[in-house]
Formats: C-alpha cells, structure tokens, sequence
C-alpha cells in the first residue's frame, strides 16, 4: 500500500524529531512512504473548541492531500480522532469516507494493519505511559479504567514491551486526564496545571525517568510543567523509543 505521513502543527512546529522518528520507523519496517509537502492542519484546534465551521477549509484541504492514499498515518491520536470521529460536518463523499476510514493513529497502523513491530529497539530506562483522551477514549487504544468492561491490550505497552532494556512503571491512575485538552489548558489555565502536575506526581512517585505516549500535545503540557519546575523526567513520544537503538 501507498502510505502517507501526517505531522499535526504541533509536532512540525515544535517536534520536529517526532516527525523523523516516525518517518525513520515507518520506512525501517517496508512502508511504500510519502510525505505530502502540501500538507497542513486537519481542522482540530478550531473544533476543540467548538468552531466547527472555521475546520471546514482545513478538512477539505486535508481530504484533497490525502485521498489518494492508501493509509494516512499520524503520530497523534488526537487528530486522526478528529479526522475519523468529527469529519461529519463535511458532505460525505467517496474521498471524505475513504480518508475517515483510512487515517490511522501510529501503534494502530503498526497492530492492525501492518503487523510489523521494531525487532532491535533498546532503551534502558523507567519509562511511564501517558494515556492521552483522544486515542485511550476516542480511538480506544486501550481499556478505560471509567468502564466496567473486560480489559483489552494497551497498543502502547505492547509496543513497548517488545523495547530491550525498558522498565515499565506502575502508576496509580494510569488513564487519567493531563488537562491539556486544547484550547481548554487555555481557557481553564488553573484546573489544567493542577491536572498536569497530578499526572507528573504519579510518574515521579513511582521512578519514571521518561513519560511517553502518542499525543504530543499533552506531553508538551507535562513537559512544559516539569521544566518550569525543575522535575528531573524528560517526555519522548513513542516513536522516538521506537527507534532507539
């Protein structure tokens, strides 16, 4: 299959070695890889906050770059969330359903359609998963300690579990909420630190040395927190342990 790769804003302006790593990984396990340079943001920053209207010209644009695809793959959960879950204010034509249908957060790609998984990755560290809501919740990449429901396999631990050298930490509220949550760490800027720095205390309490997901945007919120108080834990996003070697 032909794949595309799609970088959120977040990631081209500000993690841009997010975006290298996945690429690097994708190609390592025989991905026929592109990269759309005409590419731009799927829309969700103004549905995130109830703008739906201003995310039509976006999607569009999104939906024309990527139709020709076979899989659209995105190290976020967040937006390929949008893309699959909130692309119903488009007219649904062949191209909207075939990207809908076709846009895959990484470790789902990585699981469910290809079923390739890095055979060397060594990373000697205490690492804790942060849960993002958008692909624990809106994707369902995990089971969601909220319901009672049979437990399903975490992407994420599965991933890394296959990563030489890791120590996966136990946290005591493994799916909890950062309060990054888009425009909402701007809007409710005092509820959205004190949930960031609950999350971190968890990961500091039990030895993490890195935090990772596959939401960028929330590791940018822990991130930010923990530089500005001093927290000796760095944040990488999955696909950089990935392709660690």
């Amino acid at each position: 299959m032909k794949v595309a790769l799609f970088l959120p804003c977040y990631i081209n302006q500000f993690y841009p070695q997010v975006g290298k790593a996945t690429w690097q990984l994708l190609l390592e396990l025989g991905c026929d890889l592109d990269y759309p340079m005409n590419q731009s943001c799927c829309g969700q920053p103004m549905g995130n906050s109830g703008h739906e209207h201003d995310s039509v010209a976006a999607a569009r644009h999104f939906v024309d770059v990527f139709a020709p695809y076979d899989a659209i793959v995105a190290p976020s959960g967040s937006c390929t969330h949008f893309v699959r879950d909130h692309y119903d204010f488009l007219p649904q034509s062949d191209a909207v359903r075939h990207v809908r249908a076709h846009t895959y957060e990484l470790t789902e790609f990585l699981i469910s359609v290809i079923q390739k998984y890095p055979e060397d990755a060594r990373f000697p560290y205490r690492v804790g998963v942060h849960n993002s809501c958008h692909a624990h919740r809106g994707l369902g990449i995990g089971s969601q300690s909220e319901l009672n429901l049979p437990k399903q396999p975490k992407n994420i631990e599965f991933l890394l579990e296959k990563v030489s050298g890791i120590e996966l930490i136990k946290l005591e509220r493994s799916d909890e909420c950062c309060g990054f949550g888009g425009t909402f760490a701007v809007f409710e800027e005092a509820v959205s630190v004190q949930m960031g720095i609950n999350r971190i205390e968890d990961h500091k309490k039990n030895g993490a040395e890195v935090i990772t997901g596959v939401d960028m945007s929330c590791l940018m919120h822990l991130d930010g927190l923990m530089r500005r108080r001093k927290d000796a834990i760095r944040v990488m996003h999955l696909a950089e342990i990935l392709i660690s070697r």
